[in-house]
């Protein structure tokens, strides 16, 4: 499993959000980009689904900026793994449909759903001669969902107990 360097970005910019000197000034996607070396193009479309999903609150005008909408115990890292990754397909035989964005802010979301695509004549086609009877997807399936089970023990609280070096770092 690797995670796309969009989820990456995600979860570092809440992390900077979150370990900011001040919390309460607001930040700015020039300053995150500039402290992780990052596009800022990128970042803005990553901060602007942050902020669709309820993880940040932008503010506009002239002092504006952006700044956690919520305190990071309440960041599930599951749940926003699984917001805004798109694709949890590591085999082309088997499908995780996307999550449901009322389930986040720390309330796991249902269960991982396999779906065989045997029972979809036009995809099997398209994929592995064996799928009908492979053992293997089980497996992969299982390792998926156990990647997401821990996520899902963890918070952006958790990831940042060690505030004062990370903003070090940051600065």
């Amino acid at each position: 499993m690797r995670l796309t360097n969009y989820s990456d970005y995600a979860l570092r910019s809440l992390i900077y959000l979150a370990v900011k000197p001040e919390p309460h000034r607001l930040a700015n996607i020039s300053d995150i980009a500039d402290s992780y070396n990052i596009s800022k193009s990128h970042l803005t479309k990553i901060i602007h689904q942050l902020g669709q999903l309820g993880y940040i609150d932008s503010v506009r005008g002239k002092n504006g900026g952006i700044r956690l909408a919520c305190a990071p115990k309440d960041i599930n890292l599951g749940v926003l793994i699984k917001q805004i990754e798109p694709d949890f397909a590591l085999v082309e035989c088997f499908v995780v449909p996307a999550t449901n964005n009322e389930t986040r802010k720390g309330q796991p979301d249902s269960e991982l759903i396999l779906i065989d695509t045997t029972a979809l004549p036009s995809i099997s086609k398209l994929g592995c001669v064996i799928s009908p009877v492979c053992q293997l997807k089980s497996v992969f399936f299982e390792a998926l969902t156990a990647f997401m089970r821990v996520l899902e023990r963890y918070t952006l609280a958790d990831i940042i107990n060690n505030e004062a070096q990370l903003a070090e770092l940051l600065s």
